[in-house]
């Protein structure tokens, strides 16, 4: 019972409130390709100007994903795979939002470790972050790893929005849960486009003039 409970609690938090953070994440950084370095700094500026913004990340974003993340990690390594006996739909869904979650909380330390611990150490401003994520993405090495994260995150989302559905009992029948599957698909397509082209746009030279102003004054400040 405990254990039905606790995944109950992993489904919830994954749909609330981290599918926002998602979400709000993906509009911040769409600002990069839509208005370039000032408009993706004006969206950072704007959430971090936002009332009481620490203990909403700590309770809102935080905490959700450390449980979501950990227990999510240990409902992966219990799991048992049978795409090989049936090879359905639904048990290779199952697969890669095992394959996906794993990824996608590997991504997100490591891209918080780039961008918010690193501002929380004073290493960087919050107005250097465009040109941090600018010299990330100028590597291919680490453009890869960023592609196949966000991906993967686009994907762990979206399918646990129908898993959610299905598993909360909301679409009960084959064709609710065939026309959640398109929806749910055709939004993985979207926030997936949408998350590359604001990698490509970090790719800019606005971000990169951006990175080599931080250098400069870094430099002279030394």
């Amino acid at each position: 019972m405990k254990g039905y409970y606790a995944r109950k609690i992993h489904s919830l938090l994954g749909v609330i409130p981290l599918s926002f953070f998602i979400l709000e994440h993906l509009v911040t950084n769409f600002g990069a390709f839509e208005g370039g370095l000032a408009k993706f700094n004006e969206g950072v500026a704007f959430l971090n100007n936002l009332p009481l913004v620490f203990f909403m990340e700590l309770l809102l974003i935080w905490l959700p994903l450390l449980y979501h993340g950990v227990f999510g990690l240990y409902i992966a390594y219990q799991s048992k795979p049978n795409t090989g006996s049936y090879n359905y739909e639904r048990n290779w869904r199952f697969l890669f939002q095992r394959i996906s979650g794993v990824i996608t909380f590997m991504f997100i330390i490591w891209h918080v470790f780039e961008t918010r611990v690193q501002v929380a150490l004073g290493n960087v401003t919050h107005e250097e972050l465009g040109g941090i994520i600018h010299a990330v993405v100028m590597n291919p090495l680490t453009f890869t790893l960023y592609l196949v994260g966000i991906i993967s995150t686009a994907f762990h989302f979206s399918n646990g929005i129908w898993s959610f559905l299905v598993s909360w009992g909301i679409t009960v029948g084959p064709r609710a849960q065939r026309v959640s599957s398109i929806m749910c698909m055709g939004l993985f397509a979207v926030v997936s486009v949408l998350f590359v082209l604001s990698l490509i746009a970090f790719r800019n030279v606005e971000f990169a003039t951006a990175l080599n102003v931080i250098d400069s004054l870094k430099t002279v400040l030394s």
